[in-house]
């Protein structure tokens, strides 16, 4: 686990299912769009690629893997970065269309939620005056009424069919205390071995808000549970809050997320036009803090995936 101890690993998650099209121009969409998005983040120093689906005719979520199809062969051939597939899909999708794509690519990673919850971002439809297409509004609207549901039993099924039968690891996203504590009951029951690679989030409505003291609080309870050298510890801050956030991680010795599924923005009223703008900006910083941004092969070697296998140091 000490192994480049001073190595930073940028995650980028492109497109989300959160986010519309109304609410930025350079939210990536298609196929097209979201494979060149990727790509570009990786050439900037994203060692990891996390990826959603949309359809390509409006750009509201997908769980097709024929749309999945469309983009993640041709990201995986440009790059060497860590192919990271959504199990999380959208609050509209059931665990089988979340599933559908995973289980066929069998990628080295999947995200994966750690418990049920509200999850909302509705207060945003209040902000748009104009809507590109019809299902946005009542889309975002509806996210009032809805949970993301990520049971006890979902997660098992998860870590048996993903985990133990095609050799995925996971990119365990916690948005409260509560959600470190059950990945520690499935450590305890040896359903999930590390090193673990956790990602805790910060601001979104009905999870943890983006107070400092709040990361630091998931920092030292992640500590007591897993010990330091049992886990890599993330940070992933929802829209303003992102690099604040990320560069309290960077300094606690930590990694970072950035991408235009958490945040539209790269800085104070000015949208982000792409993925790669983000990375750019956070590598930068780290760089300042002295801090060396990790290889694919490096983040593979951290976290223990499959794929680091044919990897010599």
């Amino acid at each position: 686990m000490e192994s480049h101890p001073n190595k930073v690993i940028i995650s980028c998650a492109v497109t989300g299912s959160v986010h519309t099209p109304s609410m930025s121009p350079h939210l990536p969409l298609t196929p097209e769009q979201i494979a060149t998005q990727a790509i570009e983040a990786a050439g900037a120093g994203a060692a990891i690629l996390h990826l959603h689906a949309r359809n390509p005719a409006d750009g509201s979520p997908s769980a097709d893997p024929k749309v999945f199809d469309q983009f993640v062969p041709r990201i995986k051939a440009a790059t060497d970065a860590v192919i990271n597939i959504t199990t999380g899909g959208s609050t509209r999708m059931t665990l089988q269309e979340r599933l559908a794509y995973p289980l066929q690519a069998q990628p080295e990673m999947c995200s994966l939620n750690m418990g049920s919850m509200n999850f909302s971002i509705h207060p945003a439809a209040r902000k748009i005056q104009q809507w590109t297409h019809a299902w946005e509004k009542p889309y975002i609207e509806g996210m009032e009424d809805l949970i993301f549901r990520n049971t006890f039993a979902d997660i098992k099924h998860i870590l048996k069919v993903l985990g133990d039968d095609c050799g995925t690891r996971f990119e365990f996203e916690c948005y409260d205390v509560g959600h470190l504590y059950t990945l520690a009951h499935f450590v305890d029951e040896g359903l999930i071995k590390g090193p673990l690679f956790i990602q805790s989030i910060f601001g979104i409505l009905g999870g943890l808000g983006p107070d400092p003291e709040n990361l630091y609080l998931m920092r030292s309870t992640a500590d007591r549970l897993f010990g330091r050298k049992g886990y890599r510890f993330s940070v992933l801050g929802a829209g303003r809050h992102q690099m604040p956030l990320l560069t309290m991680s960077a300094v606690m010795g930590g990694h970072v997320r950035v991408g235009l599924e958490d945040s539209l923005y790269l800085g104070r009223q000015r949208l982000a036009q792409s993925c790669a703008e983000q990375v750019h900006k956070i590598r930068r910083i780290l760089e300042e803090l002295s801090l060396e941004v990790a290889t694919p092969a490096e983040a593979r070697a951290m976290l223990g995936l499959k794929g680091a296998q044919a990897v010599a140091f």
